[in-house]
């Protein structure tokens, strides 16, 4: 079982990789007004799944059953 500086060290983690990646897709948004590719957007929300994951994983369990019905 990870301790609480282990899993706050981890979500930091995760979220300045989330934020980076978001960045250069607001930036390509708001630039070149050329949206993301449905795969990028895919890779986020797989990445916020993982940091949900992290931050509660019994609750994380039940959504993911739940939605893969």
């Amino acid at each position: 079982m990870a301790t609480a500086k282990e899993k706050k060290e981890e979500v930091k983690k995760y979220l300045k990789k989330l934020r980076s990646e978001l960045r250069v897709i607001h930036l390509a948004v708001a630039d070149e007004l050329k949206l993301p590719e449905p795969d990028e957007i895919k890779k986020l929300m797989d990445q916020m799944e993982d940091l949900l994951l992290v931050i509660e994983p019994k609750s994380s369990k039940k959504s993911n059953k739940q939605t893969k019905k």
